[in-house]
């Protein structure tokens, strides 16, 4: 399983009940869809690759009392339709669902044509929107079965690569971050699939009497500023880590609660610093080039551990 057919079974299993849901697509993802397609011929629709015009056509959909759901890769999905999403859907108050693959530089061989640093900005900064950043099992289902009705601009965005924790869904929650790990010593926050390899780090040091404090944020946008205060305000340091720009995210979220409630807080930020990926390879290489790997992590927790 990955998220993207999890995306799929989803969807197929929720038209078995919803007639209205309908999904349009720019020329992607047909396979994984054959079984929503064969359930709900009439609520298919492949736009081919006429991203703005398959933002427009969804919003007449949601006008004609639809639910629409929007799908193809992250860049031409959001950073190219930008104006469509922002007129036909916010401005017309319409219901929307945006679901993204390719997320940051996810498809790593094609180059920045592909790639997409700052969608969580983008959407962020529209009105009537939600940000979704669902990274393991059932994570996906539970965020668009509770959101995906509710007359807001929902965003998901699924990564290539899936975290291997089994989180309790009723933890699940629109708007809510999952305490993973319990602590004093450190406050991590996780954005995205890095979280299995974050839990070892943290467990590696709970075996050292060194108790760290680890938050997973499946959502962006509601942000659980609550969970993120509470935290801080024992620990005192925070380390994030997010695949996307330094400005606007989940990263941009937190900094903006630690400067509106005035926190004393020694922190690291590990981001996207650069306006494009240039280099081409296999994922985990550019990962590792970025410092997304484990013994970057572990330098960065060590260094903020001394402070």
């Amino acid at each position: 399983m990955n998220l993207r057919l999890e995306f799929a079974e989803s969807l197929n299993k929720i038209s078995l009940k919803d007639k209205k849901l309908t999904v349009v697509v720019g020329d992607i993802s047909h396979g994984i869809l054959k079984n929503f397609r064969k359930n709900s011929p009439k609520n298919y629709f492949n736009i081919g690759i006429c991203e703005p015009s398959m933002i427009s056509f969804g919003a007449g959909l949601s006008k004609a009392g639809l639910t629409p759901v929007m799908h193809t890769i992250a860049p031409f999905l959001i950073e190219r339709c930008v104006e469509q999403i922002k007129i036909d859907f916010s401005y017309n108050n319409l219901n929307g669902n945006f679901v993204s693959v390719g997320s940051s530089f996810d498809y790593s061989k094609l180059g920045c044509t592909h790639h997409s640093y700052s969608d969580f900005a983008i959407i962020k900064n529209i009105p009537n929107t939600q940000i979704f950043y669902p990274s393991g099992k059932n994570e996906f289902y539970k965020l668009f079965l509770e959101s995906y009705n509710k007359n807001k601009i929902n965003y998901f965005r699924l990564p290539s690569e899936m975290h291997s924790e089994i989180i309790d869904e009723k933890k699940i929650k629109a708007g809510k971050a999952i305490k993973i790990v319990d602590g004093n010593k450190l406050t991590i926050c996780c954005f995205g699939p890095h979280l299995s390899e974050l839990k070892e780090i943290v467990m590696m040091f709970k075996k050292r009497k060194i108790d760290i404090d680890l938050l997973y944020y499946p959502t962006i946008k509601p942000f659980d500023s609550k969970s993120l205060i509470k935290s801080i305000k024992k620990t005192k340091k925070i380390f994030v880590v997010e695949e996307h720009c330094l400005n606007g995210g989940g990263t941009g979220s937190v900094q903006d609660v630690i400067l509106k409630n005035s926190l004393s807080v020694k922190s690291y930020f590990l981001n996207l610093e650069n306006l494009f990926v240039k280099n081409y390879g296999e994922h985990k290489d550019l990962k590792k080039e970025l410092g997304f790997s484990k013994k970057n992590y572990l330098k960065i927790i060590k260094n903020l551990l001394k402070k």
